[in-house]
């Protein structure tokens, strides 16, 4: 037995789901704005103190924490992450 939805239930289903990814988009793009001004006071902070700019240990550790909860996908997440808050190395 097969279950049936009509168009219209169909439609307000996909209507309200897109809704919902708008709102996590939005809240992941205040999360990601967030995370590169922290980072920022990170590398200001390192860098007053004689220290680098980028700290590849930690990386490392981001990278790998994306990778195990996310797969290969979660690593080039994290890249991009990594990219936007401390820019080119």
């Amino acid at each position: 037995m097969s279950s049936s939805v009509s168009a219209t239930e169909a439609a307000d289903v996909i209507g309200g789901a897109r809704e919902r990814i708008d709102a996590l988009d939005g809240r992941i793009l205040d999360l990601v704005r967030e995370r590169m001004a922290v980072s920022a006071a990170i590398q200001e902070a390192r860098i007053a103190s004689g220290g680098r700019r980028v700290q590849l240990s930690r990386e490392m550790e981001i990278l790998d924490r994306y990778r195990q909860r996310l797969g290969k996908p979660g690593t080039t997440l994290a890249m991009t992450l990594l990219e936007l808050c401390r820019g080119r190395i």
